[in-house]
């Protein structure tokens, strides 16, 4: 007995030793230098920049709407009405971009200031010739451009008709995202598609939290995101066959993920983990197999026959649609902050049904870990190299662009939490290149201060 008990503490004290330190720093593994192509460059938003929020016949989005009719939804009671003032003041983002000689911005397009209405028939030529004076001279001044199509603020008239709930997005979408690559395509060659869809689609269509506050818990939520897979496959298969034989550009996605760590090495609960924050999107784009992971399939279909329900909450991606998905993209955009430890719950997690019950995983941190002014943001460098490394893995070595990290503060100018969690971060995505991750470039976010959304300007 005493033999195996000895055993088991050994056991666990040896995995101990799995979570990071947090001690924010990170041994270089290999080769100091990137690779000569590799891109060093930062991002933005357009509704968190941009401001002139209803200039030059622009319309309104789901977040004009939300910071106008519930500001209280706002931490600080802001908005982004005038935020940075880029619309107007773009000269002094390019100074700002030229100081610090970056390779590429990444910026979004405002889907309402190109059409006000959402549609075709609304289309507005101002905000088409604000984007290619941003454009221009980005590349006047040797700054490669990188496009978000779409990063959160929706036309208010598509939310008036379901928003991403209706499977009509898929055309709306389509039709947006086919005039900018009419208008911009020629000098534009890298493309997002859509931005981190579960930080929209769990808060705006299940929980409520975020624009557009539906809350349809468990339902909404997966419709958003399987209607946002089907758009993407939607752009990139048109812009293949139509666009890019003249163009010649490269679409992708960008994806959200946390990286998870496990006391006891459960390495079954970390890879559910990582399916339920980053494979939800990326299995069916990226997989050999295609279609939602399968542990999502089981869990959501198998709480949906619990809940007396006659089919999964989670809609089907077989058939032409898995086929049409697959494959539909040219690199993975990866977003990555920060980590957690993953443990299983004692009782269940969330309301019922919603995507916390289906995941039903308790995520932690560990108190040792250096936090920045945001409470979810710690700086856990093993994170990025792990996660660059499982998509490696995973998905048989994608080409994976940075496209955002960043650290939050309280503004002060000797930011040397800054300086330590880039300096840790970026020896990550080395580390992970000298061990073969496809890695080609690393995005800071972000240029300038933004309207953080919920959290204002906190």
């Amino acid at each position: 007995m005493l033999s195996l008990i000895l055993t088991i503490f050994g056991f666990l004290v040896g995995c101990e030793s799995l979570i990071p330190s947090g001690n924010c720093s990170l041994p270089a593994k290999g080769p100091r230098k990137f690779p000569p192509n590799f891109s060093f460059g930062v991002a933005t938003a357009a509704y968190q920049i941009e401001g002139s929020w209803n200039a030059d016949g622009k319309g309104p989005s789901i977040w004009d709407d939300l910071v106008h009719n519930n500001p209280e939804k706002v931490e600080d009671g802001t908005n982004g009405d005038t935020a940075a003032d880029s619309y107007r003041l773009f000269d002094l983002d390019l100074q700002a971009l030229k100081y610090l000689k970056v390779n590429h911005y990444r910026f979004s397009i405002s889907w309402p200031r190109i059409f006000p209405t959402g549609d075709i028939s609304s289309r507005n030529q101002k905000g088409i010739d604000y984007y290619n004076m941003v454009i221009n001279k980005l590349l006047a001044n040797g700054i490669k451009p990188i496009v978000t199509i779409f990063h959160y603020d929706l036309p208010s008239e598509i939310q008036k008709l379901g928003g991403f709930t209706n499977a009509l997005f898929i055309d709306y979408y389509l039709t947006y995202a086919e005039e900018l690559f009419k208008n911009f395509g020629d000098r534009v060659k890298t493309w997002i598609t859509f931005n981190e869809p579960m930080k929209f689609c769990k808060p705006g269509y299940g929980e409520g939290t975020f624009a557009p506050l539906v809350t349809s818990s468990g339902i909404g939520d997966y419709l958003c995101l399987t209607n946002i897979l089907k758009s993407h496959a939607a752009a990139y298969h048109l812009y293949r066959g139509r666009y890019f034989p003249r163009q010649r550009g490269k679409m992708g996605m960008t994806l959200d993920s946390l990286y998870f760590y496990s006391h006891l090495n459960d390495t079954e609960l970390i890879d559910r983990s990582l399916q339920y924050y980053l494979g939800i999107m990326a299995h069916a784009i990226h997989s050999k197999s295609g279609g939602f992971p399968k542990v999502l399939i089981d869990d959501i279909g198998r709480n949906s026959m619990r809940e007396g329900r006659s089919k999964s909450r989670l809609p089907s991606l077989e058939g032409e649609w898995k086929k049409y998905i697959r494959g539909s993209a040219d690199f993975l955009g990866i977003n990555q902050y920060t980590s957690r430890i993953a443990r299983r719950p004692l009782q269940p997690i969330g309301k019922n049904p919603s995507m916390d019950r289906d995941y039903d995983t308790e995520e932690i941190i560990d108190e040792k870990w250096l936090q920045a002014k945001s409470d979810w943001l710690h700086c856990i460098p093993e994170g990025m190299e792990d996660l660059l490394k499982y998509v490696r893995d995973e998905y048989d070595n994608v080409e994976v662009f940075v496209t955002e990290t960043g650290w939050s503060d309280n503004g002060e100018l000797n930011d040397d939490n800054r300086i330590l969690y880039l300096k840790s971060y970026i020896q990550g995505v080395l580390n992970a290149i000298n061990d073969g991750c496809n890695v080609v470039g690393y995005t800071y976010w972000s240029l300038i201060d933004t309207f953080e959304w919920i959290f204002g300007y906190t």
